[in-house]
């Protein structure tokens, strides 16, 4: 990985940043309060006149004015205001020298950007969290008639691995925030214990903290009377997606749709790697929670045990050598390693105590590693491989008659996991396996063990999980606290960001952005209660000019958008199609133009929904970006409604009312605007087609 990457990925797991520090540099409080006196602007501060007019500007998503920006924080309503608190970077568009910006809306369309509400000092940065109204002044920080605004954040320290918990509070609605002297309010000695999400729990009339244990892939329950005194309740966890390690949870009861007085509790937790659509994601839990311990719905998916058929075990790397296998370069060094190498990521999945693992000084190291020749005798090959996803180059080839015929390369991941080929075109041939290492770049190695041929594929380990969101950036996702209870709505947005490639993104002079506030529900399956997911109505305000057709056919609808002016990049997408058995492939192109396009396809007959970006416009600035994402998709009663909003940058779909969600970033050449419905064989009936073009939110 390059090395800006690596500090990212390495900071959130909680290891010391940069050295040149703001408060290092001996800012203090008074110090800012004179300059902001003289009428210096800090970056972000809300004082600039920001055209947001640049190259992929979101124009109805959330965008710091300049710099960086990561986690939503302190989701708060009070007053008459949504508060957007955020992780961001006031000097530049890297992470580092994290503090809380600030934003609030009327109606979580329109953002008005305030000065840094919490600023990193002494050596502090200031990490996630979340922020209540002590509306019972619990705390005793608040007025007679002025509750306080109260946030809990992780404070990270930056001279050494340290994380604890903070509080902070603000007696003027959120505008100027002053740090507990008794900070931390919750200290384990952890070098990693972050993002507290607080909330008060009626029934047992105190507030409850549930805070991320990350490396134990854990999250921590708490209890206060004044949110100053924390005392431990219970953990949750190990479950579902462990891969990565968990960040950023939430906890929230959720209605049931169609059943009145029925909810279920919802734990969230966003986590580092392992999502389905690779890198970062999003997870959920659904279960009771009864003031002290959560518990998993019956219906949550159960883990199906590993199985390993019977056969030929061609090698295990537990022996001091390679053996008959011959390496050249120097990735390989002179025998399998033995896990973990210096300075690389928690190496997991392998079996035994050896395996193949080219970290060798990390990834600038290159070779290849080539097998003996062997008769491939069963149907079969299974091997467990992690490391680089570089097609070719990090990778393990079979070859047959000196052409490679299979190759397989890791997902960015350092966690092996079982791929298998069907080898029944070649039995009885003669073949080698080759361990290939030629990339110096990210993720510029490759891990291998386990080879076994045999007459039937290996069933890996399942640790089924229900995610959120299936795209490819949707990230530390939490919900507003203290929406009125006559609005009733459970909110949240996220990042919309991949861990894999957040740092690289080609924006300028910003780098981060939200995606769209999403109301919360839970639906009746027959797989269980699970989360639905729909873009607040208070968008709909955004719609100007607009198309319309409907029942008709795919070519008559596309007659009928070529005629209109409904064109991108920004737009909202409402299409309802009609599904045969014969139906073949279908969807939406979206940012067509200039040779780009990203598709939105429907395969009924497979039952998934997928988005295909590789051809989305600029992909070359990490490898992991392009792609095709995908999720499950049943078609109910024979339709299938689709709901998508493209912005300049980036393309959030909506399937069967929400049921499904795919969020995307992509990058298209100026002059993709065209859209159009696409299908391939037995094209559906359009049953409606309705779209809008959206003004923008900062004009």
């Amino acid at each position: 990985m390059r090395r800006a990457a690596v500090c990212f990925d390495r900071q959130r797991v909680g290891c010391p940043g940069p050295a040149a520090r703001i408060g290092r540099a001996g800012w203090s409080w008074r110090v800012l309060a004179a300059v902001l006196a003289a009428g210096v602007l800090f970056p972000g501060s809300g004082g600039e006149t920001a055209q947001f007019r640049e190259r992929w500007r979101p124009q109805f998503h959330f965008t710091p004015e300049r710099n960086w920006m990561n986690d939503p924080n302190g989701l708060v309503f009070y007053r008459g205001r949504y508060h957007l608190f955020y992780q961001h970077n006031p000097w530049s568009d890297r992470w580092g020298h994290m503090s809380w910006g600030h934003a609030v809306s009327r109606d979580l369309v329109h953002w008005e950007h305030r000065p840094v509400a919490l600023w990193e000092e002494n050596e502090t940065m200031i990490f996630s969290g979340s922020a209540v109204v002590d509306w019972r002044n619990t705390s005793g920080l608040g007025r007679p008639g002025q509750p306080a605004l109260v946030a809990l954040y992780t404070g990270h320290s930056t001279k050494r691995p340290h994380q604890s918990q903070h509080l902070a509070w603000s007696s003027d609605g959120g505008e100027t925030w002053t740090k507990y002297v008794g900070n931390p309010v919750l200290d384990l000695g952890e070098a990693d214990f972050r993002d507290p999400k607080v909330f008060w729990h009626e029934p047992t009339r105190r507030w409850i903290m549930v805070v991320a244990w990350p490396p134990r892939r854990q999250v921590r329950f708490y209890a206060s009377n004044d949110l100053r005194n924390w005392w431990h309740l219970g953990d949750f966890g190990p479950e579902g997606c462990t891969d990565g390690v968990w960040e950023c949870p939430d906890l929230f009861p959720l209605v049931v749709e169609g059943v009145k007085g029925r909810s279920h509790w919802v734990l969230v937790v966003s986590v580092s790697s392992g999502a389905p659509a690779g890198g970062s994601g999003i997870q959920y839990f659904v279960g009771h929670f009864d003031g002290q311990r959560f518990s998993l719905d019956p219906s949550y998916p159960r883990p199906q045990p590993e199985w390993i058929p019977e056969g030929r075990l061609l090698a295990d790397f537990e022996g001091d050598d390679y053996g008959d296998w011959v390496a050249t370069g120097s990735a390989f060094g002179s025998g399998p390693a033995r896990g973990t190498l210096p300075n690389q990521q928690m190496v997991h999945g392998f079996r035994g105590r050896g395996l193949v693992n080219t970290y060798l000084g990390g990834d600038t190291a290159e070779g290849t590693l080539t097998s003996p020749s062997f008769e491939i005798t069963h149907d079969f090959l299974s091997f467990l491989i992690g490391g680089g996803a570089h097609e070719g180059r990090t990778c393990l080839n079979l070859r047959v008659d000196g052409q490679v015929v299979r190759s397989a390369t890791g997902e960015n991941s350092e966690r092996l996991r079982w791929h298998s080929w069907d080898l029944r075109p070649w039995r009885g041939r003669s073949a080698v396996l080759e361990i290939v290492d030629n990339h110096s770049g990210d993720w510029g190695h490759v891990n291998v063990d386990h080879i076994l041929l045999a007459d039937a594929p290996v069933r890996p380990a399942t640790q089924p999980a229900l995610w959120a969101d299936f795209g490819r950036d949707f990230y530390a996702a939490v919900s507003w606290s203290d929406i009125p209870k006559d609005d009733g709505r459970r909110i949240w947005l996220g990042w919309m960001a991949n861990l894999e490639y957040a740092g690289e993104v080609p924006t300028t002079p910003w780098r981060g952005a939200m995606t769209l506030p999403r109301q919360m529900s839970l639906r009746r399956s027959p797989d269980g209660p699970r989360l639905v997911q729909r873009p607040v109505r208070e968008l709909r305000r955004l719609r100007d000019r607009s198309v319309r057709a409907q029942f008709c056919t795919v070519a008559e609808a596309n007659t009928r958008l070529a005629s209109a002016t409904v064109h991108g990049p920004c737009l909202e997408i409402d299409a309802e199609f009609e599904v045969r058995a014969e139906t073949g492939v279908f969807g939406l192109e979206v940012h067509r133009g200039q040779g780009a396009v990203t598709r939105i396809e429907c395969d009924p007959s497979a039952g998934r929904l997928r988005l295909d970006r590789r051809h989305s416009g600029e992909t070359r600035f990490h490898p992991a970006f392009p792609g095709v994402m995908e999720a499950p998709l049943p078609i109910q009663a024979g339709r299938l409604h689709l709901q998508v909003w493209c912005d300049t940058s980036s393309i959030e779909v909506f399937a069967n009312e929400g049921e499904v969600v795919l969020t995307a970033l992509v990058f298209p050449p100026p002059g993709a605007t065209n859209w159009a419905v696409f299908a391939t064989h037995h094209p559906p009936q359009v049953r409606r087609l309705e779209a809008w073009t959206l003004r923008s939110i900062w004009r």
